[in-house]
């Protein structure tokens, strides 16, 4: 079933790349980059700056990390971004850090409770503590939203903070950050987690909690005090050329950078 999806998202990445390109075949002219939900935002921001610039055009579109290692490695797509570090399986794919990304564990700006250890969260999200009042908050039940598997999201915080256990399967399963961080703003008892950077982002707010006694915020990320962090990455077949290079330089520039930062991100 796994497998089946991941093929659905590509037919997706490529159906969206010919729609999105003019005539009936893709663009020379154009980078396509195609994967995680995480980095799809800043790699939109990203390719408007670029374009302004004069670069290329870049098509961004979302699938999840799996899909978007696939795209790379099948051609589908000139970049795939992840959200995740590459697998052994994947080790002979090119690839470059653009940033460091908190990953952070949101509630609803009511609920009292302002911080938790990891091993409380695993918790959670094994469903061993099913209720607020257990944790210091009101007595309610935890509503716990998660990523879909493939997530680059959800694989790095099943690294970081499940530590082997299993999400709960009564989790609700969500397919972006956005759709987690929607869920959350409208419910007081729900826990989800997302790029620290979209903490902010959003018609409604959501409250970041702290970690084992550490802000999720982005100089916490950068002196290693808050630990839920995971790289985003560019990833390729091999080593791009042309205009894709282009476009990864101008990330990796001073003004990509400052970009970056200015996002929320950790550029080092």
């Amino acid at each position: 079933m796994k497998r089946f999806t991941q093929l659905l998202i590509l037919v997706g990445i490529a159906l969206f790349v010919l729609s999105a390109m003019p005539g009936c075949g893709r663009a020379e002219h154009a980078v396509v980059a195609a994967g995680s939900t995480s980095v799809q935002p800043y790699a939109e921001i990203l390719s408007e700056a670029f374009e302004r610039a004069g670069g290329a055009q870049v098509v961004v579109q979302g699938g999840g990390s799996s899909a978007g290692i696939t795209a790379a490695e099948t051609g589908t797509a000139d970049i795939g971004m992840s959200s995740r570090a590459l697998k052994d399986s994947e080790a002979g794919l090119w690839f470059v850090e653009i940033a460091q990304d908190g990953l952070a564990v949101i509630v609803h700006p009511s609920n009292p409770v302002s911080g938790l250890t990891v091993e409380q969260v695993r918790a959670v999200y094994t469903q061993e503590i099913t209720d607020w009042s257990e944790l210091g908050g009101r007595s309610s039940k935890i509503h716990i939203i998660t990523r879909e598997d493939g997530s680059g999201s959800r694989s790095a915080f099943e690294d970081l903070v499940m530590d082997g256990a299993e999400i709960s399967p009564r989790a609700i399963t969500q397919a972006s950050n956005g759709a987690v961080r929607l869920l959350v703003s409208d419910d007081p008892d729900a826990v989800g987690f997302i790029s620290l950077g979209l903490v902010e982002h959003g018609e409604k707010p959501v409250k970041a909690l702290e970690l084992d006694g550490a802000a999720a915020t982005h100089d916490n990320v950068l002196n290693g005090t808050y630990t839920l962090t995971r790289p985003f990455l560019f990833v390729a077949r091999e080593e791009p050329t042309g205009h894709a290079m282009e476009f990864i330089e101008f990330v990796l520039s001073a003004e990509g950078r400052r970009i970056l930062e200015a996002e929320g991100l950790v550029t080092g």
